[in-house]
C-alpha cells in the first residue's frame, strides 16, 4: 500500500531561512515534567539554583505538600565559592533522598547551567553512585541545562542515556519493533492494539514505564521515532546496530496511518490486513478532524521555532485543516528524520532553522497571522498586538499523536480563533 503524498522524501527544500541570534525557549529540564510522570520508578535529581527549582515547580503545577518523582539539589553560594566539596554533598543528598523513598529504581543526576559553568562532573558521579546502589537503584546522567539543550532535547538526552545500560538480545532473538520517545500511557496502549492486530506483537517502547522493563537492542531491532526531536537518542540506537524505519510522524490521520504503515510494511503486513486494521480508526479521526475546519480552513498559522514539532504539525493543519503556512520555524531541521514530513508539505512553504527572534517578530507583524505557535515569552506581547497565539508548550502536556486524539490536536488550534469568536460577540 502506498500513502498519498508520502512516496518519494524529498531534500530539505530550498526555502530555508538558517538563523542565529537572540533564542526564546525554556531549557532542556522542562522535559522531566512529563518524563517523570512516564517512567514509574523514576526520579530526576536536578543539580541546579533555585531558579532551575522555580522553573520545574512552575511548569509541573505540583502542589508543595506532593510526592513527585523529581527535586533540586540546590547549588548555593557556598559551593560556587568553593567552600564545600559538591561531590560530598551530593552523595549526601541522593543517600538522604534513597533512603526517604525507596520505591526509586532509576535515578537519573541531571545537569544545569550552574553545574555546567562550575564544571560539576556528573557523570562521573553518576557511575560512583550507581557502583554504590547497585543493584537496588541504577543511576544515571543527562544534561538539561540551557547552554546545552532546549525544551524538548532534555528528554532526548535523557533517553540517549537509557540507551547504554539496555541490555543486548541474543544472537537468536526475533526481530523486534522498538517506539522511541515518551507517550501517554493511553496512547502507547492505543498503538500497542493496533500492532498486535497487525501481527506485531515483539513490541517494546522507549522509555519503558518502569526501569526493570528496559527493551533489549540490537540487530534484531527496528525502530519508529514517535518524536522528531530525537537526534542524539536515534544515534545511540544505531550505533546498538538498531534500524529505524523511515516515516512521517504519527500526528492526524494521515502521519499515523503512515507511521504505521512503515511497521507493516517492515514486517511484510499484507495490504488488506492493514487497511482492515486502520480503516475504521482512520475515517474516525478524519471525522473528528473535520469538525474544525470551519474555524480553521483557510486561516494563516506561522510557528516560531520552539518544540521542534513545528514541521509535522504543519503538514497535519495543511493537508487536513486547509491551513495556509505563512512560516514554519523550528529550531533544529533534521534533513533525515524529516524527509517523509517534507515531501508532504506544500513545495513553497517557507522554513527557518534556529532563531533570532527579532527578526521572527519583525515577519510575523508584518505577515500579521490569524495564528502563531510560540513560546510563553512571546505570546503575551503578540496578543496585545491582536494575534491569536497557541502555547507550544502544551502540545507537549496534551495527548496529541494517533487516531484517537487526532481530533483533539486539531481544537487546542482552533480553541484561540473560537475564543476570539466568542469575546467578539
Amino acid at each position: 500500500m502506498s500513502v498519498p503524498g508520502c512516496a518519494k522524501p524529498a531534500a530539505v527544500p530550498l526555502d530555508v531561512i538558517r538563523e542565529r541570534g537572540q533564542r526564546e525557549v525554556f531549557c532542556g529540564l522542562t522535559g522531566i515534567v512529563w518524563m517523570h510522570r512516564k517512567i514509574q520508578d523514576a526520579f530526576f535529581l536536578v543539580v541546579g539554583s533555585r531558579t532551575c527549582a522555580h522553573l520545574i515547580q512552575s511548569a509541573a503545577g505540583v502542589m508543595i505538600f506532593a510526592e513527585p518523582r523529581f527535586a533540586t539539589a540546590i547549588i548555593d553560594e557556598r559551593d560556587l565559592a568553593g567552600m564545600a566539596d559538591m561531590n560530598e554533598e551530593l552523595d549526601r543528598e541522593v543517600k538522604r533522598l534513597l533512603q526517604r523513598r525507596p520505591d526509586i529504581k532509576l535515578l537519573f543526576l541531571v545537569g544545569s547551567c550552574p553545574s555546567e559553568v562550575i564544571k560539576l562532573d556528573l557523570q562521573r558521579a553518576a557511575e560512583r553512585l550507581s557502583e554504590q546502589y547497585m543493584p537496588e537503584v541504577r543511576v544515571l546522567n543527562y544534561s538539561g541545562s540551557g547552554i546545552e539543550t532546549t525544551f524538548t532535547e532534555g528528554e532526548d538526552t535523557c533517553l540517549e542515556a537509557l540507551v547504554p545500560v539496555c541490555p543486548q538480545p541474543p544472537a537468536d532473538a526475533a526481530q523486534q519493533l522498538l517506539i522511541v520517545g515518551a507517550l501517554p500511557d493511553i496512547v502507547e496502549d492505543q498503538f500497542r492494539r493496533l500492532f498486535d492486530k497487525l501481527g506485531i506483537d515483539n513490541l517494546a517502547f522507549l522509555p519503558p514505564r518502569k526501569s526493570s522493563d528496559l527493551p533489549s537492542i540490537g540487530g534484531n531491532t527496528r525502530y519508529l521515532l514517535a518524536q522528531p526531536f530525537l537526534t542524539a537518542t536515534a544515534d545511540a540506537l544505531n550505533k546498538r546496530g538498531a534500524q529505524r524505519l523511515p516515516a512521517p510522524f504519527p500526528f492526524g490521520a494521515e502521519g499515523t496511518t503512515a507511521w504505521l504503515q512503515a511497521a507493516a510494511t517492515a514486517w511484510g503486513v499484507a495490504a488488506e490486513t492493514f487497511r482492515e486494521v486502520t480503516a475504521a480508526a482512520e475515517q474516525r479521526a478524519r471525522s473528528a478532524v473535520a469538525r474544525y475546519r470551519f474555524q480553521l480552513a483557510d486561516k494563516s498559522i506561522f510557528f516560531f521555532p520552539d518544540s521542534q514539532l513545528e514541521v509535522p504539525l504543519a503538514r497535519f493543519l495543511h493537508n487536513e485543516l486547509g491551513m495556509q503556512l505563512c512560516e514554519v520555524g523550528s529550531p533544529y531541521l533534521h534533513k533525515v528524520h524529516l524527509a517523509e514530513e517534507f515531501a508532504m508539505l506544500p513545495a513553497d512553504v517557507r522554513l527557518s532553522e534556529g532563531q533570532h527572534v527579532e527578526n521572527q517578530l519583525d515577519r510575523c507583524i508584518e505577515q500579521a497571522p490569524d495564528l502563531v505557535v510560540c513560546g510563553l515569552g512571546l505570546a503575551n506581547p503578540l496578543e496585545a498586538r491582536g494575534i491569536r497565539t497557541k502555547w507550544a508548550i502544551e502540545l507537549l502536556f496534551t495527548p496529541i499523536h494517533g487516531y484517537d486524539q487526532a481530533g483533539d490536536c486539531a481544537e487546542l488550534f482552533a480553541r484561540p480563533l473560537i475564543r476570539q469568536d466568542k469575546l467578539a460577540v
